[in-house]
Parts: C-alpha cells; sequence; structure tokens
C-alpha cells in the first residue's frame, strides 16, 4: 500500500534576483500557504530552500488522480507561477515519487512560517 503520491517542483535560484530568498518567504507565509491549506487532495506541502541554490514545493497526496489533476492545472502556467515571477524563470524540474512511508515524531507536523521569516 502507497502512503501517498508526491511531487516536486524546484527552482533554479542560482540566476535569481538577490532580494529572492527574502520575497519567497514573504510569499509563502502571507499567500501560499492560505492556497494549500484548502487543496482537495492535498495532504501536506512543505516549501523547502537553499537560498542562491534552488527553491521547493514538495507535496503529498492522498491519491494519483489528485496529484495527476494538480500537476495537469499547474504546468502549463508554470512559467507564469508567483514563484517563478519572483525568481524570474521557470521550474527547472517537475518530478513524480512514491512516498513509501511517513511517521510522525512526537513533536508533531508545525505549520506556518520558518525560522527565517519574521
Amino acid at each position: 500500500m502507497n502512503a501517498g503520491y508526491g511531487l516536486t517542483v524546484r527552482w533554479s535560484l542560482e540566476n535569481a534576483p538577490a532580494d529572492a530568498a527574502d520575497r519567497l518567504r514573504e510569499y509563502v507565509v502571507g499567500t501560499s500557504i492560505a492556497r494549500f491549506i484548502f487543496l482537495d487532495g492535498l495532504a501536506f506541502k512543505v516549501w523547502r530552500m537553499r537560498a542562491g541554490e534552488w527553491f521547493e514545493g514538495t507535496y503529498v497526496f492522498d491519491s494519483e488522480q489528485d496529484r495527476t489533476l494538480f500537476r495537469e492545472g499547474f504546468e502549463p502556467g508554470a512559467a507564469q507561477a508567483p514563484g517563478s515571477a519572483i525568481i524570474g524563470s521557470p521550474p527547472v524540474r517537475v518530478e513524480e515519487w512514491e512516498v513509501v512511508a511517513i511517521a510522525e515524531g512526537p513533536a508533531g507536523f508545525r505549520r506556518g512560517a520558518g525560522p527565517d521569516v519574521s
């Protein structure tokens, strides 16, 4: 049995504007989180970043169909997505993957901004 259906959307930050990391943090916390907490079929999403290197949305969906519907809706406009506008280029990778298992530790999942957002 599959624990979920993963999707990675990654942008390169190598040629992004100098303030891209700060603008991405502000966008995610100020706008994007609210959009995804109500996305049908989404189990969870994590926004990951290595400033100056890459920015990534990591999604886990409840079903393959939910992942497919999201991907089909996202990819045609990926170059115009808010992340692409901030970074100045479209994603360099959109990749599906299998979630083999999920373990939630005693601390549980935390919602909201990471340590670099005030």
